[in-house]
């Protein structure tokens, strides 16, 4: 047995181990080299029986912003807009007590120090959202805005980072203006075409297409809930696409391959910008793991009820890791269990 293939085996062991361990429901991906596992646990629907396959769609939250951070460099690339670009002047929108002096740049680095419409540093329960704002009347970028259009600054422009999903609302309006576009129609028309994620999008949880997995919460007897009353009824520019894993691992190759963006505007978006703590950085693509100034990995992550995602991108060797959960956990033990296994 090759010795890529001696490490495959090693690594599905590892991850057969902890699934069992901790009843994984998903889909993990890695490609290492030509080799490439793929490999799904769990149900995709838990009422039906249906089983969690290697082409199901799965939400990854957060992860979704770096969609919207490559939306905002092709438009850099065409001119539309800037990075330094001030806020006021590419965005119509009434936001009365933001600072006139927020940047896109601050915007997609967490760092504008404008109020958001969930605060993970505070807020506990993501479904305390729609008590007031029903979930079910949020499907466009438009219907965040009242969540915290009318709040004041909680820091002066590029203060300090503090992770923020408004900020990347207010990236999708800009997205919008500037494109002439609703936010979807223009992430599946310029980026999801252009990298072959053709079984990836923006799905309505009222509204799921076929092999989507339904998101699930545990409830303290045991038994599961879906999510459908506990996030948006559409995804936005802060979170929300449905994605595969294999498409997943498209959108890594494209992006640094240069297939999306002009080769120095990719540049500018792998690249580290702002200190998050010792070795972490976050650019306009997310974390990144740094050393002697060379970003070494690249992290995405995300976490919704009933919804749990984490990828890396090693720049060295390209080695590729996603994990995809329809649960609230799991995807961060499995993804550390295969770099266990193929980096420590």
């Amino acid at each position: 047995m090759k010795g890529s293939e001696v490490m495959m085996k090693s690594v599905l062991e590892r991850i057969e181990s902890i699934q069992k361990e901790i009843d994984y429901s998903g889909t993990a991906y890695v490609k290492s080299g030509e080799d490439i596992l793929i490999k799904s646990y769990g149900y995709s629907n838990r009422g039906e029986k249906i089983m969690n396959e290697k082409d199901t769609r799965y939400g990854i939250a957060s992860g979704s912003k770096l969609f919207t951070s490559i939306a905002i460099g092709q438009l850099v690339d065409k001119k539309i807009i800037s990075f330094d670009m001030k806020l006021i002047d590419c965005l119509d929108c009434q936001l009365p007590f933001f600072d006139k002096n927020v940047t896109i740049h601050h915007l997609l680095t967490h760092t504008a120090g404008i109020p958001d419409y969930f605060d993970e540093a505070i807020m506990d329960d993501f479904e305390d959202l729609w008590i007031h704002t029903p979930m079910y009347r949020v499907r466009d970028l438009q219907d965040f805005l009242p969540l915290f259009q009318g709040r004041k600054m909680v820091s002066a422009p590029g203060e300090q980072f503090h992770y923020n999903n408004a900020g990347y609302i207010i990236l999708g309006l800009i997205i919008e203006q500037a494109s002439g576009l609703k936010f979807s129609n223009y992430i599946e028309q310029f980026i999801l075409k252009k990298a072959g994620m053709l079984d990836s999008g923006y799905f309505e949880l009222d509204a799921l297409p076929e092999k989507t997995a339904m998101g699930y919460i545990q409830n303290p007897d045991g038994s599961y809930k879906t999510n459908i009353y506990s996030i948006p009824a559409k995804g936005g520019a802060d979170g929300g696409i449905f994605v595969t894993a294999e498409d997943m691992a498209s959108l890594w190759a494209s992006l640094n391959n240069g297939e999306l963006m002009s080769c120095e505007t990719t540049k500018r978006l792998l690249k580290h910008q702002v200190h998050v703590e010792k070795d972490i950085y976050y650019g306009y693509a997310g974390y990144m793991q740094v050393s002697n100034d060379y970003v070494e990995k690249h992290i995405l992550m995300g976490y919704d009820p009933g919804v749990n995602f984490r990828s890396v991108y090693y720049r060295g060797t390209g080695l590729t890791i996603i994990v995809l959960s329809n649960k609230n956990d799991g995807a961060y033990e499995i993804l550390r269990g295969i770099e266990e296994t193929i980096v420590d």
